[in-house]
């Protein structure tokens, strides 16, 4: 009874597979460590307290750890990204709009475009002091495209 043994390791393909299976494996349980680790630092309903706990077990005990939070917070913590995701979404839409409207420029940088254009001569001395009223009053000149807001 002298059978022998083959491994996956006496086959240069399957060598192979079962390497880049491992390999694959082990990214995998370090991309879910670090979402968790995420995960708890994201969510404010919990405590200090608590997520220093759940640290600790995650760290001391890995395996255990995140396989008892995935079971214990799991549904909440997809909810807590996808409103994550929404919120940058929000931010992003929010940011384009205001960048694409453009701000007002401050009354500081109107009146030094009514001083540049009363130096140039394009404006009398009347309609600079009429323009730098209305400015300070803040009803300075309309942007274009502005008119009627």
């Amino acid at each position: 009874m002298s059978a022998e043994t083959y491994l996956a390791y006496d086959f240069p393909l399957l060598s192979a597979f079962w390497t880049m299976l491992v390999f694959f494996l082990w990214v995998l349980w370090f991309v879910l460590l670090f979402r968790i680790i995420a995960d708890i630092f994201r969510d404010d309903a919990m405590s200090g307290w608590a997520k220093a706990g759940w640290l600790i077990f995650c760290i001391v005990l890995p395996f255990l750890g995140v396989f008892v939070y995935v079971i214990a917070r799991g549904k909440k913590m997809g909810r807590r990204e996808a409103a994550q995701a929404r919120a940058q979404q929000e931010e992003l839409k929010s940011y384009i709009r205001d960048t694409a409207t453009g701000a007002r420029p401050s009354s500081a940088d109107e009146l030094a475009k009514l001083s540049q254009i009363r130096e140039r001569g394009d404006i009398t001395d009347e309609e600079f002091r009429r323009a730098k009223e209305l400015v300070l009053a803040g009803h300075g000149p309309q942007q274009p495209g502005r008119a009627g807001h």
